[in-house]
């Protein structure tokens, strides 16, 4: 319990330390605002991303400039851009951020049981970790994502996309994290935990996790960034789900059907900047946390290897 209230009390300092930063601000404004178009989405438009605009004559508004429809006018088939991009939002954001969360726990327990027994286990997953991290990332999603739907699984397309982008991109998470558990059990309270017999179970969850849980943060928020722009590269390539809109398959759409060519930036400009805003959020908001964590992590063990040999002599 002292642990996790130690936790909780970092974290409480970490919180006003975070609100002096700017640009730590800023990213987490962006996120939150993209999450919040996506939450309100059926609040932000009147128009479902399927319905045909059309003009007083009943004909299907194609390709409609912003000044005839606004706010974002429609696409060739007369649909609403602004309802495609807020309801696409919630794909978009749902892929990344399970596919991150998935991946950010995968690598987090990969990492820790690497560094914590050490051995033939470590070497095992280091080496699988190193065969990822050769193998390009993405030819690989590509080739298991299309011959996943080629097996005609009853699983949504963007079910596939979770789990193959969650799947594979641990490999960064695992290596960072057992590079402070090294560090981690080889301290003085690690030892003495041990040696008046707790059992792994007992010093990974009190003494291991606790250290290592604000960098997972930090790297989560980084990882996430990465698995939307995964998510819509593969989307943009034709692997996404075209019954649901999502920013990728916007830009899939938009190509497709020749919106360059005809002028209507209206179409694929919203869901590109849509992608470099949660983007940049989630870096700007990443890399500061990351800053603010990594310097502080070697404190944190010194202090709490400190109050447990203060403990132990008062015993």
């Amino acid at each position: 319990m002292e642990t996790w209230q130690r936790l909780k009390r970092n974290l409480s300092e970490l919180w006003q330390s975070f609100r002096r930063n700017r640009m730590g601000l800023i990213g987490l404004g962006l996120v939150l605002s993209a999450l919040a178009v996506a939450i309100l989405a059926p609040w932000l438009t009147p128009y479902h991303p399927q319905q045909v605009i059309r003009d007083a004559n009943g004909r299907g508004l194609t390709f409609a400039p912003p000044s005839v429809h606004p706010p974002l006018g429609t696409d060739d088939g007369g649909h609403d851009v602004w309802a495609q991009l807020v309801y696409g939002a919630r794909s978009s954001l749902t892929v990344g951020f399970l596919a991150g969360f998935i991946a950010m726990f995968v690598g987090s327990f990969l990492g820790i049981l690497a560094g914590y027994f050490g051995g033939w286990l470590d070497n095992f997953l280091m080496r699988l970790t190193d065969v990822l991290l050769v193998i390009p990332d993405l030819p690989l999603m590509l080739v298991l994502v299309a011959t996943i739907r080629q097996m005609q699984l009853k699983i949504s397309p963007l079910t596939v996309l979770i789990l193959v982008i969650g799947l594979l991109y641990w490999t960064s998470t695992a290596r960072l994290v057992r590079s402070q558990v090294l560090s981690i059990k080889e301290r003085q309270f690690v030892a003495r935990a041990r040696a008046i017999g707790a059992g792994h179970a007992h010093i990974i969850r009190r003494h291991i996790l606790p250290q290592v849980l604000p960098l997972i943060v930090a790297n989560t928020v980084l990882i996430l960034s990465t698995a939307i722009l995964i998510e819509s590269g593969l989307a943009f390539l034709g692997l996404g789900d075209p019954t649901k809109p999502s920013w990728g398959t916007m830009l899939n759409f938009a190509f497709d059907r020749n919106a360059i060519s005809n002028g209507a930036w209206w179409f694929y400009l919203p869901p590109g900047l849509a992608i470099v805003w949660v983007s940049l959020g989630c870096v700007l908001l990443g890399n500061v946390l990351e800053e603010m964590l990594n310097p502080r992590l070697s404190g944190h063990h010194l202090e709490g290897e400190a109050r447990i040999l203060k403990h132990g002599e008062r015993k």
